[in-house]
């Protein structure tokens, strides 16, 4: 087990509605596009490690957790392989640590460092670009991945015939995100105690296509927010995050999340490598 217990400081990209929508294209919108860039609002805090509380962590209450993940699979280069070999370990670690009925996993991300993000670590409004279908940029923006609205809208787009009867039910979905190889030595992942959010905190953020609009949300800045990360993370490990629950009695409905650049990185530390995986799961 990993024994760190760390406090960094880091500065986390929030963003400020302005009272203008905002929005990030994945294509040129022209000059006359009004919208409010997301990430635009840089605040220092204060991030801890979780590796003293992980036993005790609650994806429905704090919005994540911590477990062992069988780590044999390594042809992350083959996506036919990703989606018939891994993709069922994935549904297996989310029924068992969820009690979900039914879960389906519809995307994953494969994230890297790439030369680009060295100028985006300085514009956090250009930090969200798509680079392929699935491989892409760490995202250095707080955010959480769907909305009361897009949670709905994508189960129909997925489930389809079923989407109805299903939606009757409790849905939530949760994101597996996990080092494909090797330790995270850089730009780990940080998560809010969703305990320490409030609803009011959430700011709709759309994410504009050349065909469709995509909506997640973006959050703005509180100095109620507690962080946490899992500092050294291997390959045999991996994160539960909730993106999205449709329940309405208290528990953690949506956790703000993000990248960060974490001023205890040693100057050869390997470059960070890490698959994120979005589920569907239904109670």
């Amino acid at each position: 087990m990993n024994t760190t217990h760390t406090t960094t400081r880091a500065h986390m990209n929030y963003s400020e509605s302005e009272g203008r929508v905002l929005a990030h294209y994945f294509y040129d919108p022209g000059p006359d596009a009004e919208f409010t860039a997301a990430g635009t609002d840089v605040r220092e805090v204060p991030v801890e490690s979780a590796w003293g509380i992980k036993d005790r962590l609650s994806v429905d209450k704090e919005g994540f957790e911590l477990h062992s993940f069988d780590h044999s699979f390594q042809a992350f280069d083959a996506e036919d392989s990703v989606v018939k070999d891994f993709y069922p370990q994935v549904v297996d670690f989310v029924k068992r640590h969820t009690g979900a009925k039914l879960v389906a996993v519809f995307d994953h991300t494969i994230r890297k460092r790439l030369p680009q993000e060295q100028m985006q670590f300085k514009k956090p409004s250009a930090i969200y670009e798509q680079q392929t279908t699935v491989k892409r940029p760490a995202v250095l923006v707080v955010h959480s991945d769907y909305t009361v609205a897009s949670g709905p809208k994508r189960v129909r787009e997925v489930m389809k015939d079923q989407a109805e009867t299903l939606l009757k039910g409790r849905v939530a979905f949760y994101n597996v995100w996990k080092p494909l190889y090797r330790k995270v030595e850089e730009l780990p992942l940080a998560m809010i105690d969703a305990t320490t959010q409030q609803p009011g905190d959430l700011i709709n953020w759309e994410l504009r296509y050349a065909d469709r609009t995509g909506e997640i949300y973006a959050m703005r800045y509180s100095p109620e927010h507690r962080w946490h990360y899992f500092p050294g993370m291997t390959a045999d490990q991996a994160l539960l995050l909730k993106t999205y629950d449709s329940e309405t009695d208290g528990r953690c409905r949506f956790m703000g999340h993000s990248a960060f650049e974490d001023p205890l990185t040693q100057p050869n530390a390997q470059p960070r490598e890490s698959i994120e995986v979005r589920t569907m799961a239904f109670f």
